[in-house]
């Protein structure tokens, strides 16, 4: 059985703060070129943020931070057979659901077929429920809910380097800290290889991988390849 793990979306794959930044473009007040919208006011804010729910399939126009490393994810979980499930507390927009704009930018991003849920409870609870073994997120409450209601170990992605105080304030409370999605994939190789050769440390993930035989049928990396399914003979 391979990891099960848990990804945050906005902060981890998509640079969402540059999108809600340009979407306050050309609102009162609000200077052309702005990157971050972390200092608006809260008037502005909301300004844009009724533009953004009015825009047909906003959160496909998001940019990722690391697109080739969300394909070396896809890659590391069909090589490793882990279990990822991508979670947002994306607002609904005009156009399709949050769950499916999200599939289908993870998709372009080439992570093929993801499994997307919209968490309007705390990441806790989910991770719990799911039994995730480790989340990455980019909120430190998110963390530490995770580790206060399960059993799920966490990874605070932390993009701004300067940010000593939370950086800290995580490690202190056993929360990992790596400042890019790649960090975060070397950490995860690393928890793999520990928990598929060591036993009795950790009860819970002992004997998690079992190699497939050389006669296990293995599906195509890219799913949407119009060929047979392999078959296992019998």
């Amino acid at each position: 059985m391979g990891l099960r793990l848990g990804f945050d979306i906005d902060g981890v794959l998509a640079d969402f703060q540059t999108a809600l930044g340009n979407a306050c473009q050309g609102l009162a007040g609000i200077e052309a070129g702005l990157v971050s919208a972390r200092d608006l006011p809260t008037v502005e804010l909301k300004r844009a943020w009724r533009e953004i729910v009015r825009t047909p399939n906003w959160w496909t126009t998001l940019s990722a931070y690391e697109p080739d490393q969300i394909a070396r994810l896809y890659e590391l979980t069909r090589r490793n057979r882990w279990e990822v499930f991508f979670l947002t507390k994306r607002p609904a927009t005009q156009g399709d659901t949050v769950q499916v704009q999200t599939q289908w930018w993870i998709e372009n991003q080439g992570f093929y077929l993801p499994s997307v849920i919209t968490v309007p409870s705390s990441r806790g609870e989910i991770a719990q429920a799911l039994r995730l073994d480790l989340i990455v997120d980019d909120q430190f409450v998110e963390c530490a809910d995770c580790i206060g209601a399960s059993t799920a170990k966490a990874v605070l992605l932390l993009r701004d380097t300067n940010d000593q105080a939370t950086h800290d304030q995580a490690s202190s409370q056993g929360i990992g800290v790596v400042s890019t999605l790649a960090e975060a994939l070397e950490i995860i190789e690393r928890l793999d290889t520990i928990t598929g050769s060591k036993t009795g440390a950790l009860a819970r993930l002992k004997n998690w991988f079992s190699e497939a035989t050389e006669d296990s049928p293995v599906l195509p990396m890219n799913p949407r390849e119009t060929r047979p399914l392999p078959t296992q003979l019998s």
